[in-house]
Formats: C-alpha cells, structure tokens, sequence
C-alpha cells in the first residue's frame, strides 16, 4: 500500500435556484435545483495508513475532528459499504465558511469519497458513490458527479446538465460574520411570509429563473442579508443576486469578468471591513 499523502480540491457550490415543493414524510423537504460549482475550494491532503485508524486535522478549530465530521463520515460510509476497514490520515485546509449555503462539509465528504475510491480501486461508480454519499448528506450526492447538475428530491436525485447549458459565470459572494443551519432554514420556511415582494421576485436571467424559497425566512431573521441583496442588485456591474442556499452567504453573478474587486471593495466599504468576500467564478 502506497502511503504518499495525495491532495484533493473540494470546491464550494451555490444553486442558481432553489424552489421548495413541499415537506416529505421523513421530515426533509423536497427541492427542485440548479447547483453550480465554484472556483472557491477546500484543500484535502489524505494518506492511507495501514491500521484501521482515522485521524483528521483541519486549519480552523472550531471544527470537529472526530466521528460527527463529514470527513470521518464519509470514510465510514467507505467502510460500509465494502465491508473493509479504511486506515487515512487527513488534513482538511478550509477556505469554504462554515454555515453559509455553500456546502463545504458536503464537498469535502465527497473528495473524501472519491478519494477513496480510486486509492483503493474499489471500481465503483459514480451513481452508486451518489448513493454513498446520499446516506452522509442531502449535498453530497451533487458533489461527485462534480459538474453543474439540477437535484430534486431531498438533494440525492441529480441530473448532470447537457455541456451547452454549463456555462462559466463570473460570481462575487458575500457573508456576514455568522453561520446559519440548513435545518434552521428549512423548519422556519413554512412560518415565513413575504419579506417584501420586491425582495423575492424570480430575476429572468440567460441561464433561468434566479430564485431561492429559502429567503423568506432567513431574511425575516437577518434582515442584513436582505440589505445585501439589495444592495448588490442595484450595482451596475450584477447582473442577479440570490440567497446561497440556506445562507448566510450572498451570490451576485457579474455582467462581465473584470467588475469583481472594484464591487468587493465598495461591499466592504457598505457592510463593514469584517464582511467575508471571495470574487471568482462557476467551474
């Protein structure tokens, strides 16, 4: 068994839309979906280790390391499924906030997965990875087929798009400094009403319809990331501006390229220098 370390990206996601049908019997909600990739990205170094043993280090300690990460999880859901015991050393570099709709946990379960699967060559593929990785979170599923895919169900039903529809987007993001849960977001939905119409109306844009069901009630909460969106609809260089996910994160996606640090930094210069800004684009 080669012990080398191998590095992986686990890059972040955001949802071009998201509309909520309805609540399932098992408590999750049903989605409809377009996730797209980002350039943003997580940085795994894994070695596998011959004892049956999982050691995971990651730069920000507010995380945990033990069995409730998604890492281990994932690694876990590994050993499941082959019936193998699975010895890794990992170091999980995070560059992906946490809490902020931009599915970073479930990104790096995935490489994890992925990761796995070919250092052992396991030979399994990519549906049933998805099936894996349905059984760890509703994202991960998303992540290994690792290209732009419309998801329904509660997120393990993907769809990868046609190559004509993946178009590369230029996207500036904005999150204030704190976290949201998805649970959070998806149990208050059906208590929240209309902010205000003008916040929620679907922006008609070349890729579809820019709209997310999860605004209502994380906008009634945080009415600084209404402001957001808001505000970055009426800059010149956005094009349209969306909830990520569940939040706390706000995705503006460009006119052109070349606009993004100029609106980074008038952003910071509106919300505060403490704002977490990334300017990059969909991969």
């Amino acid at each position: 068994m080669s012990h080398k370390t191998h590095t992986y990206e686990a890059h972040a996601k955001t949802n071009l839309w998201l509309r909520v049908t309805g609540q399932r019997e098992d408590g999750f909600h049903n989605i409809e979906s377009r996730m797209v990739l980002l350039s943003l990205a997580d940085k795994i170094e894994l070695q596998l280790i011959g004892r049956d043993k999982i050691s995971l280090t990651c730069s920000d300690e507010s995380l945990p390391t033990g069995e409730k990460n998604l890492v281990v999880r994932a690694v876990r859901a590994m050993e499941k499924h082959t019936g193998q015991d699975i010895g890794a050393k990992i170091h999980l570099e995070k560059n992906i906030p946490v809490g902020a709709g931009l599915g970073g946990g479930s990104s790096d379960a995935a490489a994890v997965i992925k990761a796995i699967n070919e250092l052992k060559e396991f030979g399994i593929d990519t549906q049933e990875l998805a099936r894996i990785g349905a059984s760890i979170g509703s994202d991960v599923p998303f992540f290994l087929y690792n290209q732009t895919c419309d998801v329904s169900g509660r997120g393990e039903e993907v769809t990868p798009v046609a190559e004509e529809e993946i178009l590369r987007l230029p996207v500036v993001l904005l999150k204030p400094g704190f976290q949201i849960s998805a649970a959070w977001a998806y149990q208050n939905l059906a208590k929240s009403q209309e902010v205000h119409v003008s916040d929620s109306v679907p922006q008609l844009c070349p890729w579809g319809k820019m709209e997310n069901d999860l605004e209502r009630p994380v906008f009634m909460k945080f009415p600084v990331l209404r402001q957001m969106k808001t505000w970055l609809l009426a800059q010149p260089e956005v094009h349209g501006a969306l909830l990520s996910g569940s939040g706390s994160t706000v995705v503006a996606v460009l006119r052109h390229f070349d606009g993004g640090e100029p609106l980074v930094k008038r952003a910071k210069a509106r919300f505060g220098e403490p704002t977490w800004t990334y300017c990059g684009y969909t991969v």
